[in-house]
């Protein structure tokens, strides 16, 4: 048996195909079928749908604390078009590889990672391996899953198709942070199912504005306070966290920061001084 047999016995699986329907289902049967012996991981399915935003940072949030491995990410508005398919190694282990569309849903994962290694192309597949002959509206079952399983199954990624030159893959998301004269300026990239707001900022781009930070929200200002826990804000209070990712989050204790401070993903949130003046 192959090292890479040995080592690839995951398969963490990211989609947006929700589980109304059939389709984690059928690509799950279709990598048990192939890869008999492999794990598989749900990192989530219910990305909204097309979000290949969501997809790429949920999946970077994940990427530094799952099992080295495949990691088969689908996230495809468009699917059966001229887009790439992809698969692509990690330089330091090569145990991980990542399999997906070239829309930039991989790349910030890859880049938490460390450097990339290899990539090749998977060409465009037009049949299903398992099952009866189809169109070409579903690659998550019928290129990307068969790809992933050769992969626990010893084949090396050569094998897979062409080599393509890493510094040719789509880009994924670049949150926008701005350091301003008395704070900074940053991204909203998440609300979890909480309602808590992460923020494209770290605790160290905030450290100078003390414990009461003026936050400045599409829909006006308000009053946060610095603490360690939500159990720590107070019933009137808006809180400033550091979230699981180590980023600053906008929170309320047991209460949706987002739906009652009218935040959504995408929004721009600005951290100042309480006493600056403002223009």
């Amino acid at each position: 048996m192959s090292a890479r047999r040995r080592n690839r016995d995951t398969i963490s699986f990211l989609s947006d195909y929700g589980t109304d329907d059939e389709f984690v289902g059928v690509v799950k049967s279709v990598l048990r079928q192939l890869a008999r012996h492999a794990v598989v991981i749900d990192i989530t399915h219910q990305l909204p749908p097309h979000d290949v935003r969501a997809g790429a940072l949920t999946l970077q949030r994940a990427a530094p604390y799952l099992v080295p491995g495949v990691v088969l990410a689908v996230v495809d508005p468009g699917v059966g078009t001229t887009r790439r398919a992809v698969a692509v190694e990690v330089e330091h282990d090569p145990r991980w590889v990542f399999v997906g569309p070239d829309n930039g849903v991989l790349a910030p994962a890859l880049d938490a990672l460390g450097e990339r290694g290899r990539a090749v192309s998977l060409g465009d597949r037009r049949r299903s391996v398992v099952g009866p002959p189809t169109g070409a509206t579903f690659d998550g079952r019928d290129l990307f899953a068969p790809a992933a399983a050769r992969l626990c199954t010893g084949a090396d990624l050569a094998d897979l198709g062409p080599l393509i030159d890493t510094a040719s893959l789509v880009p994924g998301p670049r949150p926008s942070l701005v350091h301003k004269e008395t704070g900074v300026a940053a991204e909203v990239l998440w609300i979890d199912r909480f309602g808590n707001a992460q923020l494209a900022a770290r605790p160290e781009d905030a450290a100078d504005l003390g414990e009461l930070v003026r936050l400045i929200l599409p829909s006006g200002e308000v009053v946060a306070r610095r603490v360690a826990s939500f159990a720590d804000i107070g019933p009137d209070q808006v809180g400033l966290v550091v979230d699981s990712s180590g980023m600053i989050a906008v929170a309320l204790d047991r209460r949706s920061a987002a739906g009652e401070l009218g935040l959504a993903a995408g929004d721009e949130v600005v951290l100042d001084r309480l006493d600056a003046k403002r223009g």
